[in-house]
């Protein structure tokens, strides 16, 4: 199976590697599938089934004007499920793919799903509001977008810079793998990668944690200049019920790169338990 097609009639690229319990993976912005080849490997090697699939709107899967909203997009993740014929599957999402992970389990009921792993994510609320102070203030996305609609090609190196905590820490990626970041985003429409954007930027996920019913494991550096962990997991880890968290010291958003073998490792021991 190489792409399924949603409710609304998108195709999404998907990538299904292994066989036995099922490992869904939702990427972050703004990325693909791709990023997930390394632990997908893994989890294939470990006798377990790796799906990963680009969002909507970014890598091989179609652009849609409309449809980037977390309701849609977490409809495009039960569309995976159900097409994949996942059962007793762990859902990942890694930065804004946790808000994918958290929408469905509400909407959706948690339906097919035994555990969740949240990676770097969005959750629970990163816009800074009146009654969420410790958010991010909305200057921030509003000069992310103004800078994407200038010059997308030239927005990307900086951005990376910091995703990745290059220049900034002994154990930071190469120049190579944030030059693969910034082409693998030039594959993303404008329209969806203003859209979703705005999506992780001011979706309110707070409800939604207590539709987190099975085992969660969070994994969140204290570097992250990209989704600030004290605005992010560690209020998230506070409001969903069976969270274990587990903060990686000095390590920046991109971590699976960064502490490749130790997220590789951390993620595979929660899904054997």
């Amino acid at each position: 199976m190489t792409h399924i097609t949603t409710r609304d009639g998108t195709r999404l690229y998907v990538k299904d590697w292994g066989k036995g319990r099922p490992v869904i993976m939702a990427h972050g912005w703004p990325l693909s599938a791709d990023r997930f080849d390394d632990l997908s490997v893994a989890i294939a090697d470990a006798g377990m089934r790796a799906i990963s699939y680009d969002r909507r709107g970014f890598g091989r899967s179609d652009q849609p004007w409309t449809g980037y909203d977390y309701d849609t997009l977490a409809g495009d993740l039960a569309t995976v499920i159900e097409q994949t014929g996942a059962r007793d599957a762990t859902l990942l999402g890694f930065s804004m793919g946790g808000g994918d992970v958290a929408r469905y389990l509400s909407r959706h009921r948690g339906k097919n799903v035994s555990q969740a792993v949240l990676v770097s994510s969005v959750l629970p609320y990163m816009l800074k509001t009146a009654d969420n102070p410790e958010g991010v203030d909305p200057g921030v996305f509003d000069g992310m977008a103004n800078a994407m609609k200038a010059d997308r090609a030239k927005f990307w190196p900086g951005f990376f810079k910091d995703f990745f905590g290059i220049g900034l820490l002994d154990h930071g990626v190469s120049s190579e793998v944030a030059d693969w970041a910034c082409a693998v985003s030039m594959q993303a429409g404008l329209k969806p990668t203003l859209a979703c954007a705005q999506a992780f930027a001011t979706t309110d996920f707070r409800a939604d944690l207590a539709a987190f019913k099975v085992p969660t494991l969070i994994i969140h550096g204290t570097h992250d200049k990209t989704v600030p962990i004290d605005t992010s997991s560690r209020r998230a880890a506070k409001g969903i019920e069976q969270a274990t968290l587990i903060e990686y010291d000095g390590a920046p958003h991109g971590l699976f790169a960064s502490h490749k073998e130790r997220f590789i490792a951390d993620v595979l021991a929660f899904l054997r338990s």
